[in-house]
């Protein structure tokens, strides 16, 4: 594995991670209605989540755990993807999202992503 490829990822997970804190109006739109009630706090555990997988893939002890951990969040996302799909055409924040953006978040995104992952675990 490259380098590279895994400092990209620390880099990118700890960015996405604060950015749950800087811009959480950005997030929040995500989270289904069932789920309103925790909006604040899935927010913020999705965020220290995100970070503390980051920061645990930077040490070849914690590496494995860190990616895998990764992937079992991405996977727990999927619920906020198709609910963006259902949901329409939504802005958020300065992007307008469609469910065709919905789609290929899903479908070609999400499987880089924890390709990405489970790469890095190696």
């Amino acid at each position: 594995m490259k380098p590279a490829l895994l400092y990209l990822m620390v880099a990118f997970y700890l960015f996405a991670g604060s950015n749950h804190f800087w811009n959480a109006q950005f997030y929040t739109p995500l989270i289904p209605p069932y789920l309103v009630k925790f909006t604040n706090l899935i927010n913020i555990v999705s965020g220290v989540a995100e970070i503390v997988l980051a920061i645990g893939l930077i040490f070849p002890a914690t590496r494995m755990l860190a990616a895998y951990g990764i992937i079992a969040m991405l996977i727990a996302f999927i619920p906020a993807h198709i609910y963006m799909i259902q949901i329409g055409n939504f802005k958020l924040g300065k992007f307008e999202m469609t469910p065709l953006i919905g789609w290929v978040r899903l479908l070609v995104i999400h499987p880089i992503l924890v390709g990405w992952a489970w790469l890095v675990s190696k």
